[in-house]
């Protein structure tokens, strides 16, 4: 798996501290439309490896990561530029949106 899981353990050195731009995934087990978004994320991760850090949160498992982000819905899309939040997308999208958002 190329994503990187995030948890409150790594999130400063993985993101804040990431020398490249960070995609963040938001989701769920039981989230349907994360789960239909999964194999994109894969994707990007693969294609992209050089250039963005491709990560996931479990929102249920890191509850505090999903508070600071103040994440409402899933799945949830966040691109971080030098720690700091540069885009954001609620939703399935398609991959060229996503890429486009990065």
């Amino acid at each position: 798996m190329a994503e990187l899981n995030i948890t409150r353990e790594n999130f400063e050195q993985e993101v804040l501290k990431s020398d490249k731009p960070v995609l963040i995934d938001f989701w769920a087990q039981w989230c349907g439309p994360c789960r239909m978004l999964s194999p994109t994320i894969s994707e990007i991760a693969e294609e992209y490896k050089d250039k963005v850090k491709v990560c996931k949160v479990n929102v249920d498992e890191e509850g505090d990561l999903a508070a600071m982000f103040r994440v409402s819905s899933i799945p949830l899309l966040v691109v971080m530029k030098d720690g700091k939040v540069t885009n954001s997308a609620v939703g399935v999208r398609p991959k060229d949106q996503i890429v486009k958002m990065i």
